[in-house]
């Protein structure tokens, strides 16, 4: 007796606890979290624009099933223009899959080596940037510099430099935030460096291999490197809660997250890089070695998640056109219901 009664009670304070830490997550998270889930897409994709997201586009490509197209909420809040699946948006850091591939190809093409260092690739920062000659380009692809990041400077949204050499002079005569390979910490610094060591490895710019070696392959008629690319007309628009301003026009031009593309051009690309299509044999061993398979994205007024699920073998890509506060849980959550819409089968294309 006295063991079942120990058992309702820690059932109970389970409960009272859960119930507590409520009080500290906001209400439209815990509405969106207990909000029973939709028979579609389309109707997940509608609910999360009643959270307070401006706009939002899905695409999911199943295996044996045409592609799904979903958007609700707006492209443009001020002209009242509603979100079309088809619009072209900032897709931040997933840009780095991309580059990634780009390293993975070069690689097994003996133009790059894994093990050569930041020194030897560009021998200017030996001396600016610690231990750049014992930080190699896989410790560069993968996050394990120890460079820090330059859009982790204090204030850097409010005015981010331009080019990306006043991007990279913020980190220079730093130090490291830790040894070469000793742990892995995220830093976009990583990406531009890797910018310039495919620029001065090609004698081109690796915006333009990209193009002619991973997008005109896959037919990515609606990838673009950057902003400058294209009609700013054709691109949604980028919200940040607290700000009214469109963020669309913020030109963004580093490696690390400079690229524009509609959602299904993303998930071409995705489902090609996963299911071996996009790269031989020897690239695809080359990239399972130095990156991951999938990403998110993040930039003032936008954010992004591209994932492919293998258990359903679908592609599942989303774009939300608003930032700050609790957007981000809130877009990750909307994306996991998403996922399990799309995996119990329900998920419709009415657009």
């Amino acid at each position: 007796m006295k063991k079942k009664q120990t058992k309702r009670i820690l059932r109970i304070a389970f409960i009272i606890a859960s119930i507590s830490s409520l009080y500290f997550v906001p209400w439209v998270i815990v509405r969106a979290w207990i909000t029973p889930l939709p028979d579609t897409v389309q109707e997940q994709v509608n609910e999360a624009i009643d959270y307070g997201l401006d706009g939002m586009i899905v695409y999911v490509n199943e295996a044996g099933k045409p592609p799904a197209f979903y958007a609700a909420g707006w492209k443009n809040r001020e002209k009242k223009i509603p979100a079309n699946p088809h619009n072209l948006f900032k897709i931040a850091s997933i840009s780095k899959l991309y580059v990634a591939v780009a390293v993975a190809k070069l690689v097994n093409d003996k133009r790059l080596s894994l093990d050569k260092t930041l020194a030897d690739y560009l021998p200017e920062l030996a001396g600016r940037i610690e231990n750049a000659d014992q930080i190699t380009l896989r410790m560069l692809v993968q996050h394990r510099s120890g460079i820090p990041n330059f859009t982790d400077t204090p204030g850097y949204w409010e005015n981010p430099p331009k080019e990306n050499r006043e991007n990279l002079e913020l980190i220079l005569d730093k130090p490291a935030d830790f040894a070469p390979d000793k742990k892995y910490r995220y830093s976009n610094t990583n990406y531009l460096l890797i910018g310039e060591i495919l620029d001065k490895t090609l004698g081109y710019s690796h915006h333009q291999y990209i193009k002619s070696e991973i997008l005109e392959p896959l037919g990515l008629a609606h990838t673009f490197s950057l902003l400058s690319e294209v009609n700013t007309d054709d691109v949604m628009s980028g919200y940040n809660v607290g700000y009214n301003g469109d963020l669309k026009y913020n030109d963004f031009i580093n490696p690390a997250g400079s690229m524009v593309a509609t959602a299904e051009d993303v998930g071409i690309f995705l489902r090609a890089l996963n299911d071996g299509s996009l790269l031989s044999d020897n690239e695809q061993a080359i990239y399972s070695s130095i990156y991951e398979y999938e990403h998110t994205g993040l930039l003032p007024g936008y954010s992004s998640i591209a994932r492919y699920h293998k258990d359903i073998d679908a592609v599942v890509i989303q774009f939300v056109n608003t930032s700050g506060g609790y957007t981000w849980n809130l877009s990750e959550l909307v994306y996991k219901r998403i996922v399990k819409i799309v995996r119990r089968g329900k998920s419709d294309n009415n657009l």
